[in-house]
This record gives C-alpha cells, sequence and structure tokens, in this order.
C-alpha cells in the first residue's frame, strides 16, 4: 500500500465524484424497504441529484430510523449478498445492525489503511490492537487496515495488561490502537509494575473510541514519549476511517471521495457556518450493502476552515466535543462532560481518572466532582489538598459557570473501565 491517489483529489475533483456517487447512492439506497418508500413519498429519484449540495434535499436518517427498520429494513440487497454484520453496542432495546458486503469490507479496510499509512505506519511496523473485537466495530476495522496496509498485526483485544504488555515487549510493538482512558490506566499499571513507559519501542498510537481533549492527548504522547492521532468512526459509517489526523495533528481530514460531510445546528436542521459547532451528518457514498444518507450522528464537531499545510483538501473536522444526547443541564446551564475533562488534564496534579456525579439536594441539583491525585499530593498536608479543592473548583466556574463541589481521591481508587470510560453518574431523583 502507497500514498492513495484519493488524497491528493483537488476540490473540483472531489465535488464531482461526491455528485456522482452521490446519484448512484440514492438509486441503490432506493432498493431499500425504508429508502424505497421513503424518498417516494417525498418525490425523490436519483435526478433529483445534480450537484453534491443537492443532498440537503434528501430526508434526514436517525438511529432511531435504523431501530425501527431492524433488522434487514435498510438493506439494498439480499442478505446472501451480506458477508459480515456489526452491531451498536447498546446493552438495552433495539440494536442498530450494520451490514457490508465483500466489497464494502475492502472500501473499508483501504480507508483505514489509508490513515495509518498518513501518519507514517509502513509494512515494516508491528501493530498491536489493543481494542475490543466482536459487534464493536473498532477492533476488525482496525484490524483489516493494518493486515490491508502489510503490518504484522497482533489482535489483542482489550484489558489483561499483563498480556498487554508481554506482546509490546515480545514482539516490539511499534504501533498501536488504544482507547484514550485505557492509556492512562495503563500508563499507571506500568508505573505499578516499576516500568518506564518511555522504555517501550512504541513510536505511534491510534487513540479513538470516546470524545477525549486535547490535554488527554499531550498526557499520553508525554507519557510514552509516542505521538498519538485521533480517529473518528462511527458504526453506521462503516466504523474507524471515516476521519483521521494527518501528521499536522490539527483536525481529522474526512474522506470526502467516501462520506458527504456536513454539520448542522441540531434545533434548526440548517446547515451552520465552517468554524461553527454544531452536529455531523454524513452520507455513505461508497457502500453497496446498506448506504445510509444523512445520518445524524449526533456527534458535535465543527468544520475548520482554511487548508491544511499537509495539502490534502479533504476537509478537516476538529475533535468530537461531546454528543447532542451527552449535554448535562444544571441549573438551567448546558454543560458537556468534555468541558470537565479539558480543565481538569491540565492540571499536572490530577491523575488520570474522574467521574462527574448528578444529585438532587432538596430542590436543587448539585454536581460533585471526584478527581484522583498523583500519590505524591495526596500525601501532602490537608492545607495542600483544600487549596487544590479550591483552585479546582475556581477554574470548573470559569469553565462551566457554576461551582461544583470536588472531591480529591487517591489515585487507582475511582473504577475504571477497558472499554469506553464512563465519566458521568446521574443520581438526581428528577432529570433536568
Amino acid at each position: 500500500m502507497h500514498f492513495d491517489p484519493a488524497e491528493a483529489l483537488s476540490r473540483d475533483q472531489l465535488n464531482a465524484l461526491q455528485a456522482e456517487r452521490l446519484r448512484a447512492t440514492v438509486e441503490r439506497a432506493m432498493k431499500s424497504p425504508f429508502y424505497g418508500k421513503l424518498y417516494r413519498e417525498h418525490g425523490i429519484t436519483p435526478d433529483t441529484i445534480k450537484t453534491v449540495d443537492d443532498v440537503r434535499k434528501l430526508p434526514l436518517t436517525t438511529k432511531q430510523d435504523l431501530r425501527d427498520n431492524y433488522p434487514y429494513g435498510l438493506l439494498a440487497a439480499g442478505q446472501d449478498a451480506m458477508v459480515r454484520m456489526h452491531a451498536s453496542s447498546g446493552t438495552t432495546g433495539t440494536p442498530t445492525a450494520i451490514f457490508y458486503t465483500d466489497e464494502d469490507l475492502h472500501t473499508w479496510a483501504s480507508l483505514m489503511a489509508r490513515c495509518m499509512h498518513m501518519i507514517g505506519i509502513r509494512r515494516s511496523d508491528v501493530f498491536q490492537n489493543m481494542s475490543g473485537y466482536g459487534l464493536f466495530t473498532g477492533g476488525l476495522g482496525i484490524h483489516y487496515g493494518a493486515e490491508h496496509l502489510g503490518c504484522l498485526t497482533i489482535p489483542a483485544g482489550a484489558g489483561n495488561s499483563k498480556r498487554q504488555l508481554k506482546l509490546l515487549k515480545d514482539f516490539n510493538v511499534t504501533a498501536v490502537h488504544i482507547i484514550p482512558s485505557y492509556a492512562l490506566y495503563f500508563a499507571s499499571f506500568l508505573e505499578k509494575e516499576g516500568i518506564d513507559p518511555k522504555s517501550l519501542p512504541l513510536r505511534r498510537a491510534l487513540i479513538g473510541a470516546e470524545p477525549h481533549t486535547e490535554e488527554v492527548r499531550k498526557r499520553i504522547e508525554e507519557i510514552f514519549d509516542i505521538k498519538a492521532y485521533n480517529s473518528y468512526g462511527l458504526s453506521e459509517m462503516n466504523g474507524p476511517g471515516v476521519a483521521f489526523e494527518c501528521p499536522e495533528q490539527n483536525g481529522m481530514h474526512l474522506w470526502e471521495d467516501s462520506y458527504i460531510l456536513e454539520v448542522i445546528d441540531p434545533a434548526s436542521l440548517e446547515p451552520v457556518e465552517d468554524g461553527q459547532v454544531g452536529e455531523l451528518v454524513l452520507t455513505t457514498i461508497r457502500r453497496d450493502g446498506m448506504p445510509i444518507v444523512r445520518y445524524r450522528t449526533r456527534d458535535l464537531t465543527r468544520i475548520l476552515p482554511g487548508e491544511c499545510p499537509c495539502g490534502r483538501v479533504h476537509r478537516r473536522i476538529d475533535r468530537i466535543q461531546g454528543r447532542t444526547d451527552d449535554m448535562l443541564i444544571l441549573k438551567g446551564v448546558n454543560i458537556y462532560p468534555m468541558q470537565v475533562e479539558q480543565v481538569l488534564m491540565s492540571m499536572p496534579e490530577v491523575g488520570s481518572n474522574y467521574l462527574i456525579v448528578l444529585e438532587s439536594d432538596g430542590d436543587m441539583d448539585q454536581m460533585c466532582i471526584r478527581v484522583e491525585i498523583n500519590d505524591d499530593i495526596f500525601v501532602e498536608d490537608m492545607r495542600v489538598l483544600g487549596a487544590l479543592q479550591t483552585r479546582i473548583a475556581k477554574r470548573m466556574k470559569n469553565e462551566i459557570l457554576i461551582t461544583p463541589r470536588v472531591e480529591l481521591v487517591q489515585h487507582g481508587s475511582l473504577p475504571h473501565s477497558e472499554g469506553k470510560a464512563e465519566r458521568v453518574q446521574d443520581m438526581r431523583t428528577r432529570k433536568s
């Protein structure tokens, strides 16, 4: 695998390619029971699409649409044409099922390989995938991409830090895929084992699967002495490989030869200007088995204006700032958990784990932030800890406009997950 020519397309070439592929996608989608009925009701045909901007003439698709048409209602071909199925990780209610033809899997693997090649990973690298496999797309999606690129690929799976460490050392692993919160936990595990994280042969890490701040990325890079690249994907759009950082590490290039990108106001559903935060809406234009058109991801981001110094014109999106359904409302103030993380991870005394607890106190709702503190700080006298509590609370008020209660706890005392981190516990008897 060498440089993918699709990375070097001009804006005019991309626009023309997107319009052509969008027309074909509408034609293919109409073969599915869901889109066939929906588009007939709206008078939509492939001729509706003349330019890529005509995507806005098409109705939006929601996760509820996928659930309502579970399991086969969005298939654009017979079940016998499908060779893989992944499903959402939700544990309650109807999941969302995503199907792939053999060609879809090849497209997905090539996109993921493109991402990895862009940041300098080559056939000579040994790649360890420290991610869950199974129905979760992050495991097999990145695995197939690494193999497509030609790397020796180790399907380590999630958790079991002792095994992860043995594999890293024994096989001289140079690149990994790891969830950010687990990367920080793994660092603390190494320190307990008396191992300097910088002594590992690692050079690069792919981090994603959960929203994280620039402060968390910098911590990971400093702890392991590596470069860590932000990744974005979601199962409805295949999985990982939708957007990825280039070596500039300033926004993720969303591969516009395979997806149409929109950012809309989640209330008005109208497009927002480049640079403004809104809800990401995506359309697959290179998927045969189960095309999805104008999907409301619920992820909040913005299109970064201007050109990237790397020369690619595929537009860049900012790191995901949270989800529209992650927003907390407390005392009339809208708060996103990422705002809390940004404050905490900028403070060197704070450890790698925290928990936001929302509680009812009479008629008032309160926020308590439990924060793990580094061991050398935790043994200091109460005056030092009290001053740190006050400083965290003040910084929080400046960021989220309310003053939370701050509880400092010992390093390693909060529950940790080997999957996506649970950052919020809502214990309120009535939800605002």
